[in-house]
């Protein structure tokens, strides 16, 4: 059963991160990747106390990517970034980052 929870969780992560990163292939990977070392970092784990504590991580993760995470895309005609949040994100407090701090990230 819980071989099913694990993958189910895995599953979970990668989807939000597709949608989340969704035309970033760049983050799109990277997400990946690092979604990937998180469950190999615990795959010998074997106490079902810690991994219903993993799980739990797990799904926090899912729904803070995709609840509270926006992609800023930019706009080349206006020379600017856009953010448009989708209804998962009503009610989240929104923290836009300063143009100098998109292109220091990128």
């Amino acid at each position: 059963m819980a071989r099913v929870e694990v993958l189910s969780a895995y599953r979970a992560l990668l989807k939000a991160t597709r949608k989340t990163f969704a035309g970033d292939t760049l983050m799109l990977k990277e997400s990946a990747v690092e979604v990937r070392k998180k469950f190999e970092e615990n795959r010998n784990v074997t106490s079902n106390t810690e991994i219903q504590k993993l799980l739990e991580e797990a799904g926090e993760a899912s729904h803070f990517i995709t609840n509270m995470l926006v992609q800023a895309q930019l706009n080349s005609d206006a020379g600017s970034y856009v953010v448009k949040p989708g209804k998962e994100h009503a009610g989240a407090m929104l923290e836009l980052p300063s143009e100098e701090t998109i292109r220091k990230s990128g």
